[in-house]
C-alpha cells in the first residue's frame, strides 16, 4: 500500500482576485524537504493551470503568477479551452 506523501503549502498559497476574478493560487511541496516548489492556478470553473518547471523558493512562484497576471491579465487563465501550462 502505498503512502500519501504530506504536502506543505507557502503561506503565500490562497485566493487572488483582480478584474472581479477570483482564482486559487496553490504553491507546494512534499512536506518535510528542500524541494522545489510548484505552483498551480485553479479557477473558479475548476480548471487547473500548472507551471512546467519548479520555483527555487515560493516567494519565486508567486512573484511568477504576479508577473503573469501584470503582462497577461487574470483573465488569460480563463481563456484557454484546454489545460494550461506555464
Amino acid at each position: 500500500m502505498t503512502k500519501k506523501q504530506k504536502l506543505e503549502h507557502s503561506e503565500l498559497a490562497g485566493e487572488f482576485s483582480d478584474d472581479g476574478i477570483t482564482v486559487l493560487v496553490d504553491i507546494f511541496r512534499t512536506s518535510g524537504s528542500n524541494e522545489d516548489w510548484t505552483m498551480e492556478v485553479v479557477t473558479q470553473g475548476e480548471d487547473l493551470i500548472r507551471w512546467d518547471e519548479p520555483f527555487a523558493t515560493d516567494r519565486e512562484a508567486f512573484d511568477e503568477f504576479l508577473a503573469t497576471v501584470a503582462r497577461d491579465g487574470i483573465r488569460s487563465f480563463l481563456d484557454d479551452e484546454e489545460p494550461s501550462v506555464h
